[in-house]
């Protein structure tokens, strides 16, 4: 074999292994989102099955806040109905508000504040929007690293090659949740 064809040979084998490469690490990080993703969904059944306990307990109290009851059941509805990542993360931020509606009410009903089963409720509802806020984080750094990879180059010409697409954040819609909250102690 001459030098020439060697060298050919040589030159195709490190481009075929950097597409290979590239290529897997593509696989890697979209898998990474996916699993991230499924994560996410993992805590919002946790809560959306939490809420109906909560409302259940509060309705013995809260006898004339059908209006509050019916806002949870309708955002807890649609946020179980999303289907894409944008979807959900609209359908969340609407459900975290009509929740942050309730537990202010909730401020009105000393018994209600006081019931055991209810704290217990409240305690797993805010631990669960803990993890859900911690795997919000971890979906979207994962995102991060996939979009970097697919837009830089040179993984871009491969990452169009075999249709890996961006991937969407799970950002908060609601402009209320973005607000740092105001503490009063007047």
């Amino acid at each position: 074999m001459s030098p020439t064809v060697i060298a050919i040979i040589v030159f195709v084998v490190i481009v075929a292994a950097g597409i290979i490469s590239v290529y897997n690490a593509l696989v890697r990080l979209r898998n990474q989102v996916d699993n991230s993703w499924s994560q996410i969904d993992v805590q919002l059944k946790r809560r959306h099955d939490l809420i109906p306990n909560l409302i259940e307990t509060a309705k013995g109290y809260m006898k004339h806040e059908r209006e509050t009851f019916e806002a949870i059941t309708k955002a807890r509805s649609q946020a179980m109905g999303a289907g894409s990542v944008a979807d959900s993360s609209k359908a969340e931020g609407a459900l975290g508000q009509a929740l942050s509606n309730f537990m202010l009410v909730v401020e009105n009903y000393p018994e209600l504040k006081a019931n055991q089963n209810f704290l217990s409720l409240q305690e797993e509802l805010t631990s669960t929007e803990n993890k859900i806020a911690f795997s919000r984080q971890n979906y979207n750094d994962q995102v991060l690293f996939f979009n970097n990879k697919t837009q830089m180059f040179p993984s871009n010409i491969i990452a169009n090659m075999f249709s890996f697409t961006k991937r969407d954040f799970f950002e908060i819609e609601n402009e209320a949740e973005r607000n740092v909250p105001k503490v009063d102690f007047s």
